[in-house]
């Protein structure tokens, strides 16, 4: 072989190697994209929620961890390098007064009690000489015991009365139900709205439970009753969906729930909407709501209408179906760092959570944006302001500077460009709560809201329908604004209930949670005042 086809040769294999090696790499770059997508879908489906960090790690800076804090010789029981076996009273005492669980055996006031008196088997005369016996004190325990709720009919008679003189008949009107024609009434009703949207027991369990009861319902009849109660309470929802939209910033987000009664009777994806009001971490003591509105799918058309009246700032993730709510400029785009941080966090979670990583930095640098919004939460939106401007400026600008020199050394196709080019391509959105106290750092609101729903859909699986959709939409939205009011939805439910037939539709906002909630605090006080002489 001559030296010219040697040359030759060896160039080929030379190329060969180089498209190897790029082949490698591109498999390699798509192996760690696919193991950070798996470790995603784990966490989701089997793994913790929370992204914060642990102890330790939070005082991992540059892999340096924080030494531990050492006991003094003193509190540690040392004395000249010898253990003494005397024990102190009053630090045995202090451990003792810790152990304990302070109210432990306090059972709330408010209950009903019910006295036993457990008397002695002689009676009230001595066994040993049959003197009489007198009492010189008591031993009183507490227990708690529960009853499960028993169902009940109640007879509405209605006399019919007639007059001697005229022959006249007279009879009472027919007192007014939750619904026409139906054999429930507002308690069975509410306990089985509140039991399917609150406590997230499908139907069929119901009629299993209620059936343990000698009552026999259908899972069809049980669902009727639920739709029928949805329409009933839909101008309710509305009226709380129109005070969501007055506010001046919102937080909305949304999630997937099986539907069925598709194209060749299959389920399909439907999306249910969450729109929050919770102005409570910018200081404003105005009521929080939350509105849901379903959909057959996720285009975003949805949510376009849902907030064609809105006039202020929208706080979401980069989902592009948002995009035409802010091209006009009516509505202010507000970010989510809790999701630039999930990016993040995905690649430290697939790298086994090892400090001094390009992931770690990003999330230490992350978490101290999050660690002053935490120290400025509740406070008015002035003082939020002016503590991000001071505090949270510097380290975003300082952020930014490190993600574009870290985006120059990784490869475009890796999930930490990913994970950077998502922040850096939102950074307008991400940054707009600095210059406006009255917005949040992250969406993590929304999120709340929406723990109900993915909690629910692990039981009861999907809806029926569209119709069954809309009617947990109207549903989520009561009992998750008496939530957020701290109302317990079982008797805010029921109160509607009894007297939403009958109310007047100009003033259905008398009905809304904390308008009710208002008026059992005035009867309460009522209640309590002495009477005038």
């Amino acid at each position: 072989m001559s030296f010219a086809d040697l040359v030759a040769k060896n160039t080929a294999l030379s190329s060969e190697v180089r498209r190897s090696q790029e082949a490698l790499k591109i498999a390699q770059l798509t192996i760690d994209k696919m193991k950070v997508e798996l470790a995603y879908l784990r966490r989701m489906k089997y793994g913790r929620s929370s992204e914060k960090f642990e102890h330790a790690q939070l005082e991992l800076v540059g892999g340096q961890v924080a030494q531990p804090v050492v006991e003094s010789s003193i509190d540690a029981g040392v004395d000249d390098g010898l253990k003494s076996n005397v024990t102190s009273l009053d630090k045995e005492r202090k451990k003792r007064e810790l152990k304990t669980r302070p109210g432990l055996r306090d059972l709330p006031a408010h209950l009903p009690r019910r006295t036993v008196v457990h008397t002695p088997q002689s009676g009230c005369d001595c066994a040993a000489c049959g003197a009489g016996l007198r009492e010189i004190g008591q031993d009183i325990s507490e227990v708690l015991d529960y009853e499960p709720g028993t169902f009940h009919v109640v007879r509405h008679v209605r006399p019919k009365l007639v007059c001697a003189g005229c022959h006249t008949i007279t009879q009472a009107l027919a007192a007014s139900r939750p619904m026409d024609r139906c054999m429930a009434g507002a308690g069975l009703l509410t306990h089985i709205a509140v039991s399917k949207f609150a406590d997230h027991v499908p139907l069929y369990r119901l009629c299993q439970i209620y059936a343990r009861d000698g009552v026999e319902l259908s899972r069809s009849t049980i669902t009727d009753m639920v739709g029928n109660c949805a329409l009933l309470l839909a101008p309710l929802a509305e009226a709380v969906g129109r005070y969501v939209l007055k506010a001046h910033k919102i937080h909305g987000d949304d999630t997937p729930i099986r539907a069925l009664g598709g194209k060749g009777e299959k389920a399909r994806t439907g999306r249910l909407w969450v729109y929050v009001r919770d102005d409570r971490p910018s200081g404003d003591e105005g009521p929080a709501a939350v509105w849901f509105q379903y959909s057959g799918d996720r285009k975003g058309e949805h949510p376009a209408r849902h907030l064609r009246n809105f006039r202020g700032v929208l706080q979401a993730d980069a989902y592009s179906g948002y995009n035409a709510i802010y091209k006009d400029g009516l509505v202010l785009e507000a970010g989510c760092w809790s999701h630039a941080r999930r990016k993040l966090w995905d690649i430290h979670v697939k790298q086994k959570r090892l400090p001094g990583t390009l992931a770690h930095q990003g999330l230490v640098r992350i978490g101290e944006l999050f660690r002053v919004e935490a120290e400025v939460s509740g406070r008015s939106a002035l003082r939020r302001r002016r503590v991000r401007q001071t505090r949270t400026a510097p380290v975003l600008t300082e952020l930014k500077s490190w993600m574009n020199e870290t985006l120059a050394q990784v490869s475009g196709k890796s999930p930490m460009a990913l994970a950077i080019g998502y922040s850096l391509s939102n950074w307008t959105a991400l940054t707009n709560f600095v210059d406006d106290g009255r917005i949040d750092a992250h969406n993590n609101t929304a999120e709340r809201a929406l723990r109900c729903v993915a909690i629910g859909r692990k039981n009861y699986l999907h809806v029926g329908s569209d119709a069954g959709g809309h009617t947990a939409a109207v549903m989520y939205t009561l009992l998750g604004t008496a939530r957020l009011n701290a109302i317990n939805p079982q008797r805010y439910l029921r109160f509607v209930l009894e007297r939403i037939a009958d109310h007047p539709s100009n003033r259905i906002d008398e009905l809304l949670p904390w308008a009710v909630a208002a008026k059992w605090a005035h009867d309460a006080a009522a209640q309590k005042l002495p009477m005038a002489a």
